[in-house]
């Protein structure tokens, strides 16, 4: 039985917790039927279509939640990789704040990202259709060039035989997505917003993925602290009834992983 996992789908179903009295547990898979894929018998669609399905929901201040600080590529392709899903999820809370400059950075800042682990080549195209969108205030095109940004770069990172890396895109992106998701749950506590932290798929998802990495890669420094708190976040989001208090230890723990990867080590 295929199973559902929404890789960026905390940044989306954040739309739904302000407005809707009972936001959806989840998305419904018929809904994304031209461009999700299947990995392992998990669905993942790519986040353009979670954000169609749920835009009519309304949405939280992603002005509050966007970051505008320019991030500086690591050392390590390790911890640049992982950077570079967090700021590709950033592009996503830019686009719903519908900040055109923001956007144009972070076009730049992933093509910078993307050069600094090999793949620039892959991007060029796609950081310049950002930059582009942004300035026309297309949106719903820079959302589409955003997702396709994130598939280039994940298949580039395949063709050079470098997979594990590809998983630490989307490992960054869903943890940008997942401190995003619960800084607005937090700003507007309710138990139907707090529900949307309910992912325990996710977690085993991610958790597998880390564990079947080379020795090396699991004992990078930036990896390391993540894959620990991956193991402090899953008994959170596991919980049936997610209480403030829940809410604030998730985010926490969140903003503590989004930080490590930010930041150079010594």
């Amino acid at each position: 039985m295929k199973r559902f996992i929404p890789i960026f789908s905390v940044l989306a179903l954040a739309s739904a917790t302000m407005q809707a009295a009972e936001p959806p547990a989840h998305i419904d898979v018929s809904k994304l039927p031209n461009q999700a894929t299947l990995v392992d018998d998990v669905v993942v669609p790519v986040p353009s279509e979670i954000f169609g399905v749920l835009d009519k929901l309304g949405a939280p201040n992603w002005h509050e939640v966007l970051r505008t600080a320019k991030p500086n590529p690591p050392g390590d392709r390790a911890q640049t990789a992982l950077l570079l899903g967090t700021v590709i999820a950033e592009g996503f809370i830019a686009v719903e704040a519908q900040e055109g400059e923001e956007v144009k950075k972070i076009g730049r800042n992933v093509l910078n990202l993307s050069a600094a682990i090999g793949v620039k080549k892959s991007v060029i195209a796609r950081s310049n259709a950002i930059i582009e969108a942004a300035d026309q205030k297309d949106w719903q095109r820079a959302r589409t060039e955003l997702d396709g940004a994130l598939q280039d770069v994940k298949h580039a990172m395949i063709e050079l035989h470098d997979d594990q890396l590809a998983q630490l895109v989307s490992l960054g992106g869903w943890l940008r997505g997942t401190e995003a998701l619960t800084t607005v749950v937090q700003k507007s506590y309710s138990k139907g917003g707090a529900e949307l932290l309910h992912q325990p798929l996710l977690l085993e998802y991610f958790e597998r993925r880390l564990n079947e990495m080379d020795p090396h890669l699991k004992k990078n420094a930036v990896v390391s602290k993540i894959q620990k708190n991956l193991d402090e976040l899953k008994p959170l989001v596991s919980d049936d009834n997610i209480s403030s208090k829940t809410v604030d230890n998730v985010l926490a723990i969140s903003q503590s992983s989004v930080k490590s990867i930010s930041t150079r080590e010594p």
